[in-house]
């Protein structure tokens, strides 16, 4: 059978070889010899007129558009699949498959060592790349093509499906010495009369810490603005400056093992809700199926804490 002028079963060798940056591995992959799958490789070189993979030290990488082709074809290779009703087999165990997410900060300080430790305990051979969450996810179409699991608050219409991960709260963060940290608590007047450090996630998009400030009608004293929630903490540290954190971010940097004040905030509660999002295509992949089910293990242990 051949698709626009590919037989699907160099499309297949095609898929092995970007998705595991090697010519031996993808075909162990493939149960193919390496001289077939040289040859495959040669074959692909030609159509695209592109090396594809090239030698760096004593592995492969992949050209610009070897990198730019892997999450179209593995959309195209699903998509297939799902249209005559193929499982490719998954073998966990021995799988050196390469994952790609998505997320911000501070989801990677939460799920990292979970999420590692429970596919490491699994899938010993599995590679994972981890992004930055860009400020135009919400707006891109390839975000679910080109990453194959996208981690973020609930409520900002992320593409895709989505599960529940985890569940936050918001609390203060601030400097032990602080002047206005009277009894170990804050008041609306102080988090009016404090200057404040923020963290942005690009223009337009508001957390919920921006609208419990407008609800209670105070208007900070923005002194400094980073990037995500993580830089927070360092940014306060010696200073009079006050930060709004996620809880399981501040109790890394809280007393009594480190140097900031954990303080309740004044405004009552505002939660943060972190899930993750997939393509529904991605349901026809086996190997895909097996990660949603990680996710989902990882997602029941951070609910617990």
């Amino acid at each position: 059978m051949a698709l626009g002028g590919m037989d699907l079963n160099l499309l297949t060798c095609l898929k092995a070889l970007l998705e595991e940056s090697n010519v031996t591995r993808a075909g162990r992959r493939l149960k193919m010899g390496q001289p077939a799958m040289s040859v495959a490789l040669a074959k692909l070189r030609r159509r695209f007129d592109d090396e594809l993979l090239t030698r760096r030290g004593r592995d492969y990488e992949l050209t610009p558009l070897g990198a730019e082709l892997l999450p179209e074809v593995q959309e195209a290779v699903r998509l297939i699949n799902a249209a005559l009703h193929i499982d490719e087999d998954f073998d966990p165990g021995t799988s050196e498959r390469l994952f790609r997410f998505t997320m911000s900060d501070y989801a990677i300080a939460v799920v990292h060592d979970p999420l590692l430790a429970r596919i490491r305990e699994l899938a010993p051979h599995i590679r994972l790349q981890v992004d930055h969450l860009g400020p135009d996810v919400r707006t891109s179409e390839r975000v679910l093509v080109d990453y194959d699991i996208l981690i973020g608050p609930l409520g900002y219409g992320f593409p895709g499906q989505s599960r529940l991960l985890w569940q936050d709260r918001f609390v203060c963060l601030v400097d032990p010495g602080n002047p206005r940290l009277a009894g170990g608590a804050l008041t609306v007047a102080d988090l009016a009369a404090l200057p404040h450090a923020v963290a942005t996630f690009g223009r337009g998009n508001l957390t919920p810490v921006d609208r419990a400030f407008d609800e209670q009608r105070i208007e900070r004293r923005i002194e400094v603005q980073v990037a995500g929630w993580l830089p927070l903490p360092f940014v306060i540290e010696g200073t009079d400056m006050v930060a709004v954190v996620p809880e399981r971010l501040a109790r890394v940097h809280a007393a009594p093992h480190g140097p900031l004040a954990l303080v309740e905030p004044p405004f009552g509660e505002v939660e943060l809700i972190e899930g993750y999002w997939f393509a529904s295509t991605r349901l026809a992949d086996a190997a895909h199926r097996w990660l949603l089910q990680r996710f989902d293990e990882v997602g029941q242990l951070l609910r617990k804490v």
